[in-house]
């Protein structure tokens, strides 16, 4: 946009536009307007197709009934390479948006100077930044609830069969839920601070990526399993193993004292003597540990609550930068 352009939009702003948009608001619109409905029919689109599979999905579910095997290969055939497509692409919009939206938000106005000029119009520098702010990050959370409100509506009724049952690592416990969203917004605010500070939209951009994988990486290998209390059950050594609910997620395995004290799985497998060896050692027990899908929602909320405080700490500071800096 040139900086004619600029002047005029920020001029006339708080008298030309109509509808429930106007001022500043109207003026952010108008400047990531591309971004924003892109995000929008986007998000429409993928809840269309969604809502399409779980036509598809009800109908085979109520063929085979449930938990039989011929309706695991079934799925499997008909209905894995779309779950698994679906799971990817929410995977990857918490990224697309902090490096498409977040990124630039700040860092195109400041490398092209338009923000010098429109703060010289009737805008002050903390009413352009709380609707710089406010507006996209409000699309953001009305796409990313209604992307991960109906992929949740999609998934439940297979949740046993979508990725083995593997709610936890595999997806769904960040695509569904409060998760998306959560995990979006503290994104697109790195994004954002990282625009503020580079100035430069590119370099931000490229930044912003890495610093995403770099999170998504954390929080996958780090974070996420420290959100709840694995749940263990316990069986004779040479016994059957555990019969675990199919939408449980088994963490580890263990060999166990009769007092509880643990060995690692393969302890004593590779030795001469394995039976005296564990005689030795005193093992009669093995050890399962796991998650039930009844701890989802609490681990889900907790995580939230974590990335919205950080999300909370990074636009406080964005906020002080903006307002404490030169532009």
């Amino acid at each position: 946009m040139s900086t004619a352009t600029t002047t005029h939009e920020a001029g006339t702003s708080s008298g030309t536009a109509s509808g429930p948009l106007r001022g500043t608001l109207w003026l952010v619109w108008r400047r990531h307007r591309a971004a924003l409905l892109t995000g929008i029919l986007v998000t429409l689109a993928a809840c269309a197709l969604f809502s399409y599979q779980r036509i598809g999905l009800m109908g085979l579910l109520g063929e085979q009934g449930t938990g039989s095997e011929a309706l695991a290969a079934e799925f499997r055939s008909r209905f894995s390479p779309a779950f698994n497509g679906d799971i990817q692409f929410l995977q990857l919009v918490p990224v697309i948006v902090a490096v498409f939206l977040g990124a630039p938000l700040i860092s195109a106005e400041l490398e092209r100077g338009t923000l010098r000029l429109v703060t010289t119009q009737s805008v002050g520098r903390g009413r352009w930044l709380a609707a710089t702010l406010a507006l996209p990050l409000t699309v953001v959370v009305a796409c990313t609830t209604l992307l991960s409100v109906v992929f949740q509506w999609l998934w439940t009724p297979a949740r046993s069969l979508v990725v083995g049952g593997d709610w936890l690592s595999s997806g769904p416990f960040d695509v569904t839920g409060p998760v998306l969203v959560a995990k979006t917004l503290f994104l697109t605010a790195v994004g954002i601070a990282l625009g503020k500070l580079i100035k430069r939209v590119v370099p931000a951009m490229l930044v912003t990526a890495f610093t995403a994988a770099a999170v998504s990486l954390v929080w996958g290998e780090k974070v996420r399993p420290l959100l709840g209390t694995a749940r263990s059950i316990t069986y004779p050594y040479n016994g059957d193993g555990p019969d675990l609910a199919s939408d449980a997620v088994r963490i580890d395995d263990w060999v166990a004292t009769a007092d509880g004290r643990l060995f690692g799985f393969s302890t004593c497998v590779h030795d001469a003597h394995p039976d005296a060896c564990r005689a030795r050692l005193g093992i009669v027990n093995r050890v399962t540990e796991y998650f039930s899908y009844d701890q989802m929602a609490g681990m889900q909320w907790l995580g939230t609550a974590a990335l919205l405080a950080l999300t909370a700490l990074v636009l406080a500071f964005v906020v002080w930068r903006a307002r404490r800096r030169p532009l």
